[in-house]
Order: C-alpha cells, then structure tokens, then sequence
C-alpha cells in the first residue's frame, strides 16, 4: 500500500482494491508515512485571501494623491464609493499586505515634524489602523 500510494496510487482507488473505506487508507498512510504528508503541507504556502475594508474618504483622498505601487493603485481604483453622510467612505478589497502598505503610507496624515495634523485627517487615519490592525498578527 505505501509503494503504491508513493507511487500516486489516488486513496479511493487504495480503497477499493483492499475492500475498505477511504478513512482507513487516510489512517494508514498517515501513519505510515507520517514525515512525507507533513513536508507536502510545508511546501504549500497558505494564499492570501482578499477582504473587504471600509477606508475613510479622507484617508482614500490622500492616498490617491500619493505614490502608490500598482497592486495599490489597483485597489484603490477599484474601491466602491459609499456615501456617509458628509463625507464617504471607500470599501476596498484587497489581501491584508495591500492595507498594511496603503496604512503605512497614510502615515503622514498624523503630522510630521514641523507641519500639524489636521484633527479630522489623523482620526480617519487612526480608525483605518484599528481596522486594519484587526487583519494583522
């Protein structure tokens, strides 16, 4: 069984040729080659799924005015505008390492040595960390 399966022998087939249930061989190769299905999870990175963040208008008015890389620049553009009240708020889909890199160039909005933040700027820039950081480890 372990030279078959070693051989790409699928687990249903396994199955059927020793008369037993797909759970059986599952237990049996696992225990047999237990280094072997552990290194094939190691070699697999885990993908980054994309999430859907609100971003304050002010943080997203800033950040259109910026330098942005293309996966950013990407996600920014194609953002839905949601209108709240005075202002909007940009919902933006993109994988958590997209928002760390849009959060860490909003970062200006806090105030920078000799030029004052603006109160509202830096709480918008403020709330999109919290969400953010919500993403991160």
């Amino acid at each position: 069984m372990r030279t078959a399966y070693l051989d790409g022998r699928s687990i249903a087939a396994l199955a059927r040729d020793h008369g037993v249930s797909r759970g059986a061989i599952r237990t049996a190769v696992s225990d047999l080659l237990p280094d072997h299905a552990a290194s094939e999870r190691e070699n697999i990175p885990a993908p980054e799924l994309p999430v859907t963040l609100d971003m304050p208008g002010k943080v997203a008015d800033f950040l259109r005015t910026a330098e942005l890389e293309p996966a950013e620049r990407t996600a920014l553009d194609q953002g839905v505008t949601v209108r709240r009240g005075q202002g909007y708020t940009l919902r933006v889909t993109a994988v958590p390492a997209v928002d760390g890199q849009l959060l860490a160039r909003c970062q200006p909005l806090d105030g920078t040595q000799g030029v004052p933040a603006v109160p509202a700027q830096r709480k918008a820039r403020r709330e999109y960390e919290n969400r953010v950081s919500t993403l991160m480890p």
